[in-house]
């Protein structure tokens, strides 16, 4: 047995692929937010898990980014060199909305008078400029021992050359309290930006306590249910990694639920030859959405918590997710001025929507497709949790229709409209800032909420074509399984391109790729399931910001150098619309990343039918309030019935266990022969 397990804000889903059946179980229940680990067991053991059989268990979780963004981390000191105690308050002194009078700066994890300076300075070039001060560090140990820290971050400058200083602090800090949390950072990143480094280990230390409670419990349940596999933790960069290296470098976990999304995603692509596609999640708190390109995600060197505008930067490889706080559970509002928003607060798992009947009252995107009969309350979950039509009624007419002097459909369908909108937006972060038209990709729609939004998020983009796989509620969970093993090294090299020998480069590169296949081999990969991907952050000369660009298996010849600057040109090309092939450039870092290939699971094809679907696929009619439409009478449809070469032309409802497809009218949707769901938009129906 193979088991994923996704916790989200509201549900936790569990997946588990049985190799000797090739077949899958689903489950899913709602999180436990103050027991997160209750929550994985409880979903493990309905799911029928059978744990000393089970040979790997994958796990995504959202308890960093929840315990930064609810400021819930342990008491954290930051250690760093003297002059340097306010790089972490100041910032980049970003401004994004110059007129904006509201705007807030980021607010630190650590407080100033929280922060320790050393006597020590270490040059770019790793030569020692001051010696490290051990009587000054000694003290600032005694000090963070009484004051009772339980976490301690250390923030040397230019150790990402040269980390000995930091090894040296982390040793002292141990010895005066050896039950200290103390992370480094040059294990997190090793690249220039004082700022980005400082308040990356920060967020490590501040969450790190917290995580590494959070594993051991796990690791403590999952031992007295006799489970003696292994356990691995979802990373952002869409990785796997081993429960150690989580302990160490939980900032690593940030995105790591919806990084299995866009792994199933691009496992997807290449099953149905998709040159493009966006991955687009929407769950009971939040909508993401990133690029997929030729078999490839999107990455990003950079994560702002809380968005780029206020948030706290977070320096390390990360899969280029771009996420609204527009959920299932998102509640709705009318401001003092009589606008409606949706958003960003939640209404989460407890007590979740009213129409979940767990004592909410505010009204969520979940009420209104209850209240639009987008959404069957008998039908719900496949009927293990009944949804409650009046309460979501009562909510919605109480705090909005009455409020705005509409119908309650008018309400609930305004919802809806400000919900696709901000969705639509997310979309256009990861295509239209980045240089891309969505009209060339093809929308898969995945989560609980997915599906049921997805039609009217892809025509606000004009993208015609629609993807729905297989167990889209669970589908964050079933793209664990098809995960690799992975490790991204990362190292500042400032040098300028027509300069640089390229026998150094080559051997800069391998020495990051020996580090890589050591650390793989350490954690059980054979050595012929290793593979590397090379790239490195390029600049023109004279510019402050790089591009990442795709290197060469082998740069070490000079007919390497001409093609590694035709790439940077067609990289900053793409992203800015316009290159300088004439100019320099420089290479700022390298980036290597190490992958430890894993069995992935092969799942079966379903059976062939005609057009009509079977009789045994229709649970009836109900009457759907479509947009711009009205209410329609939609016949409903039970997916699992549903056959390859099926065909459902819109007003239809499609309803599976965990979630439901709406196809409005003059879309048209086939079933293909893995049972994915393929719909055609508007005039491409």
């Amino acid at each position: 047995m193979r088991v994923a397990v996704d916790i989200g804000g509201t549900f936790t889903d569990v997946v588990v692929f049985d190799e000797a059946k090739s077949g899958l179980s689903l489950a899913k229940t709602l999180s436990t937010p103050n027991e997160l680990a209750k929550g994985v067991l409880d979903g493990l053991v309905k799911a029928s898990v059978r744990f000393p059989e089970t040979e790997t268990l994958i796990h995504g979780s959202t308890v960093v980014v929840n315990a930064v963004i609810e400021r819930k981390g342990a008491k954290t000191a930051l250690v760093t060199t003297k002059g340097f105690r306010d790089v972490y308050e100041i910032g980049r002194i970003n401004r994004p909305e110059s007129f904006n009078p509201r705007f807030r700066k980021h607010r630190p994890l650590i407080p100033r008078e929280d922060i320790f300076e050393i006597t020590e300075r270490m040059l770019a070039d790793g030569s020692v400029r001051t010696p490290f001060d051990d009587a000054e560090a000694r003290e600032v140990a005694r000090i963070i021992k009484e004051e009772g820290f339980e976490a301690v971050a250390i923030l040397f400058l230019h150790s990402y050359r040269a980390p000995a200083h930091e090894l040296r602090m982390r040793e002292v800090l141990l010895a005066a309290n050896p039950k200290l949390f103390v992370s480094v950072s040059h294990e997190l990143s090793r690249e220039y930006r004082e700022y980005e480094r400082t308040s990356t280990v920060a967020a490590n230390a501040y969450v790190g306590p917290k995580v590494s409670q959070y594993l051991a419990d796990l690791e403590a349940r999952l031992k007295q249910n006799k489970f003696a596999g292994s356990l691995m933790i979802m990373q952002s960069n869409g990785g796997l990694s081993d429960v150690e290296m989580a302990r160490r470098q939980c900032i690593q976990m940030m995105e790591s639920g919806p990084a299995g999304g866009v792994v199933g995603t691009m496992a997807l692509c290449e099953l149905l030859e998709l040159d493009a596609a966006i991955a687009f999640d929407m769950g009971g708190t939040t909508a993401k959405a990133c690029v997929i390109r030729r078999g490839e995600p999107s990455l990003s060197p950079d994560y702002f918590i809380g968005g780029y505008n206020e948030g706290l930067a977070i320096r390390i490889p990360v899969l280029d997710i771009v996420d609204v706080g527009t959920g299932g559970g998102s509640i709705a509002f009318v401001d003092e001025g009589g606008g409606l928003h949706v958003g960003p607060k939640s209404a989460g798992a407890e007590p979740g929507p009213a129409s979940y009947g767990r004592g909410g009252t505010e009204p969520t995107v979940t009420d209104a497709n209850v209240v639009l009969g987008r959404l069957s309350p008998e039908n719900f979950l496949g009927g293990e949790m009944r949804l409650d039509r009046a309460a979501a009624q009562t909510a919605l007419a109480e705090k909005l229709a009455a409020p705005l002097n509409v119908s309650l459909e008018r309400a609930a369908a305004g919802m809806l409209q400000v919900a696709t909108s901000a969705m639509a937006n997310a979309v256009r972060h990861v295509t239209l800032e980045r240089g891309l038209d969505p009209r060339d990709f093809t929308l898969v729609a995945y989560g609980g909420g997915g599906p049921l939004h997805s039609a009217s998020v892809a025509k606000e983009l004009s993208i015609g074509k629609i993807i729905i796989p297989n167990a889209p509620g669970h589908f964050s969970a079933l793209g664990m399984l098809m995960a690799d093993l992975r490790r991204d090294y990362v190292q500042t090299l400032f040098e300028r391109l027509d300069d640089l020998a390229m026998s150094d480069l080559e051997a800069q590169f391998r020495a990051l790729e020996d580090e890589g296949r050591q650390a793989l081999l350490d954690s059980g990969i054979a050595l012929d399931r290793i593979a590397f991907e090379r790239a490195a952050d390029m600049r023109y000369v004279g510019q402050e910001h790089a591009v990442a660009v795709g290197m060469p298996a082998n740069v070490g010849d000079e007919a390497a150098r001409a093609e590694v600057k035709r790439r940077f040109d067609a990289a900053h090309d793409l992203r800015y619309s316009h290159s300088a092939p004439e100019e320099s450039a420089d290479i700022v870092s390298l980036r290597v990343s190490a992958i430890g290939r894993l069995t992935k699971p092969v799942f079966p094809q379903i059976a062939k039918g005609a057009a009509t679907p079977p009789a045994a696929a229709r649970r009836g009619e109900r009457s759907v309030n479509f947009d711009g439409a009205g209410s329609l009478s939609a016949p409903v449809y039970d997916r699992a019935q549903l056959l390859h070469g099926n065909v459902i032309s819109g007003p239809a409802i499609i309803e599976e266990t965990a979630s439901t497809t709406v196809v409005e009218p003059g879309d048209r949707v086939t079933v293909n022969e893995y049972g994915h769901l393929i719909m055609y938009l508007g005039d491409g129906a």
